[in-house]
């Protein structure tokens, strides 16, 4: 264990800042639009699968993955959402320790589940067009089913694995304020008063390899699927196929662009980003 000073005060709660360069006179305005977004997700969502379970032509594995993603969200707006809006409401930004751990734990599980849902995408698109004959064998409701839960099983590890670190490792003894909408990881290594270094390399590893391995087979999955539509004589068969990656493809997009963009920017030279720009990014691409 790291030998922390005794004269510091133990810290029993954080605060959360949320955009640390937002006015004061903004706060009601943000407040409203995070809770419009709130409702927004949670209600679509929940009528997604509310029509999923009614109509029968939409139970077929692909509309599984999308209500694998819908319920996803409805969690991480749950998790994420409540406690920022009434940092902003009633000016309440504190969270217990033990919450904010857990608050942190849930952030990066439905991270890595998202991760996972789009490599998931990825296979059903790459299995659908570049082996269409097998398709019906490999990806029946049954099949998606169980991939849907090993995914969200299998999600739990990588969190799990960073909670147990903190808990362990990190001490809490100073600042308390948190930078950003939420609890996450990065913010609470930047809080903490023990030695860093080996949290930081199992933590930056982790979120790599949650990040980067569905990443790889999502690429492979499109490069295949590209060579293998670009084969077909008809044009407008290219066009039809194309068009049954669309949806999926701009999720993906939506889900990845930003993600890279936060993680890549400290290693970019003469590249910086704000804490607003930051939280915004993060929260978006989540």
């Amino acid at each position: 264990m790291f030998e922390v000073n005794e004269n510091y005060t133990r810290v029993s709660e954080f605060v959360i800042v949320g955009f640390p360069g937002l006015h004061p006179s903004l706060y009601q305005l943000v407040a409203w639009f995070f809770f419009f977004i709130y409702v927004i997700t949670v209600v679509g969502n929940i009528l997604l699968v509310v029509l999923f379970a009614l109509e029968r032509s939409l139970q077929k594995p692909m509309y599984i993955i999308m209500l694998s993603l819908a319920l996803s969200d409805i969690g991480f707006a749950t998790v994420a959402l409540p406690k920022v809006i009434a940092r902003w409401w009633w000016d309440d930004g504190r969270i217990s320790f033990h919450t904010c751990l857990f608050q942190e734990q849930m952030i990066h599980y439905f991270g890595t589940l998202n991760s996972l849902i789009m490599l998931t995408m990825a296979m059903d698109r790459y299995l659908a067009i570049c082996h269409p004959l097998r398709y019906p064998m490999l990806k029946t409701n049954q099949i998606m089913s169980g991939l849907t839960v090993f995914s969200w099983m299998s999600a739990t590890v990588s969190p799990s694995i960073g909670t147990m670190d903190f808990t362990r490792v990190l001490a809490f003894c100073g600042p308390n304020r948190i930078l950003h909408a939420y609890c996450d990881a990065l913010s609470l290594t930047k809080l903490s008063c023990s030695d860093m270094a080996a949290i930081q390399g199992s933590s930056i590893g982790l979120a790599y390899f949650v990040l980067l391995v569905p990443f790889s087979f999502i690429v492979f999955s499109y490069i295949n699927i590209i060579v293998t539509v670009m084969r077909m004589a008809n044009a407008q068969g290219r066009l039809k196929t194309f068009s049954t990656c669309a949806t999926q493809g701009c999720i993906i997009l939506i889900y990845y662009i930003p993600r890279f963009t936060v993680y890549a920017t400290p290693y970019i030279p003469n590249l910086t980003m704000t804490h607003d720009l930051h939280i915004g990014l993060t929260l978006f691409c989540r």
